[in-house]
C-alpha cells in the first residue's frame, strides 16, 4: 500500500510515496560518494529514519505510548527501548 508523503512545501500534485522519497534520497545518497567506500548502510538508513518516525508517531498520538505503540505494531516495551535509545524518553 503506497501512502503519499507531504512536506507541507508542495502541492497536491507534486506529493510522492514514502519509497519514492527513500528511493530518491538513497539514489542521491549514492551518487555523491565519489568512490568512497560504504558499509552498513541499512543501519545508517535505519537510525535516520527511525528518530523521526518514532518523534512523529509520539507527536500524533500525544504521547501515549501504549497508542503510539499499536499505530506502529511493536511491544510497548520494544518501544521504550526504542525511545530511549533515540533520548525521546
Amino acid at each position: 500500500m503506497k501512502h503519499p508523503v507531504t512536506t507541507g512545501q508542495e502541492s497536491s500534485a507534486e506529493t510522492q510515496t514514502l519509497r519514492d522519497s527513500v528511493e530518491l534520497a538513497m539514489n542521491n545518497y549514492f551518487e555523491h560518494l565519489d568512490g568512497q567506500d560504504v558499509n552498513e548502510v541499512y543501519q545508517m538508513v535505519m537510525s535516520e529514519v527511525e528518530a523521526p518516525l518514532l518523534e512523529v508517531v509520539m507527536r500524533y498520538t500525544r504521547d501515549n505510548q501504549t497508542k503510539a505503540s499499536q499505530v506502529l505494531g511493536l511491544n510497548r516495551g520494544t518501544l521504550r527501548k526504542k525511545l530511549k535509545q533515540y533520548g525521546l524518553l
